[in-house]
């Protein structure tokens, strides 16, 4: 069907379209240059940095050791030169356009700091990664192979995410640590704040709708479930807007297990070491270490 040959629609177009066009361009949001192509750019960036954390995982295996090293490192050179483009526009937009941006500050300079202090710190995040994946093989007695949990376990790519939008977030790197966990929360179903803080050997089984907000610090060795949500109170001021710059999410300690659909809220609860937390639990206040605690919140029935 050729629309436009009906007389009233052609006429429509013809003189409607060109006023709503203008009535749209009336008080839109400017851009920085910050638009989806950029996003899908940093999308492409992270998936090669999963290649030089993993290769032969999320890249081509190789026939030898030498032929591994010099592509990891071509591909390291990519990712830099890439990476420190996005990483000046991001500084630049905020300057530009944040009411508390740095105010003329050398973004050029920033940029490179934070790309080099990125770049350098890929040989931890990857020994934390390990770490990780060992713990999902220790913690869940279906995941038989390291490959297996690598390649097939959404928890390693939304961790993974998380170790590198976190490293972003903590040198002030604007937009793109958030367009990092988005990315993974559309994937995998988990979703982590880059602030939230993250110990080691830290295991998310199944995954789907799991929720961690970003003033949340969670220990060594912690294991949760799906559906489990470490998430705020929403206060708000006097103003009945939520409160900004203040401890809103838990912090749980080492050797924690949250079972699935869990809800934990506070920033001032604490979940301490060693205790487990039962399915479908609400909790709004700390937990003692060692506890149990079932059937319901902190004042349902707990057992040491």
């Amino acid at each position: 069907m050729d629309i436009y040959k009906n007389a009233n629609t052609k006429e429509w177009i013809n003189s409607r379209v060109p006023r709503i066009a203008g009535r749209l361009e009336e008080g839109a949001p400017i851009g920085g240059g910050l638009d989806l192509q950029v996003r899908d750019e940093v999308y492409e960036i992270f998936d090669d940095i999963m290649a030089v954390l993993f290769p032969g995982y999320y890249s081509h295996r190789f026939e030898s050791e030498e032929s591994a090293a010099s592509a990891v490192a071509a591909k390291l050179a990519s990712i830099s030169v890439r990476l420190g483009e996005r990483l000046h526009m991001a500084f630049n937009y905020h300057c530009r356009f944040d009411a508390d941006g740095c105010g003329g500050c050398d973004c050029e300079e920033r940029a490179a700091h934070a790309l080099i202090e990125m770049i350098e710190s890929l040989p931890e995040i990857r020994a934390m990664l390990v770490d990780d994946i060992s713990a999902a093989l220790d913690g869940d007695p279906a995941a038989k192979f390291f490959d297996e949990v690598v390649l097939s376990y959404p928890c390693v790519e939304a961790i993974a995410a998380h170790r590198v939008a976190h490293r972003l977030y903590s040198m002030g790197v604007p937009i793109i640590p958030r367009i990092l966990s988005e990315r993974a929360h559309s994937r995998t179903g988990i979703d982590i704040h880059p602030g939230a803080r993250i110990g080691s050997r830290f295991f998310i089984d199944h995954g789907t709708g799991v929720v961690i907000g970003e003033t949340c610090r969670i220990g060594a060795n912690v294991k949760i479930y799906q559906g489990v949500t470490l998430g705020a109170t929403s206060p708000f001021d006097k103003d009945g807007r939520p409160k900004t710059g203040q401890k809103r999410h838990p912090d749980i300690e080492d050797d924690v297990i949250i079972y699935a659909n869990a809800t934990i809220l506070g920033g001032d609860t604490v979940i301490g070491k060693g205790a487990v937390i039962g399915g479908n639990t609400w909790i709004t206040k700390s937990v003692e270490p060692g506890m149990h605690v079932y059937n319901g919140s902190r004042g349902g029935e707990c057992y040491p």
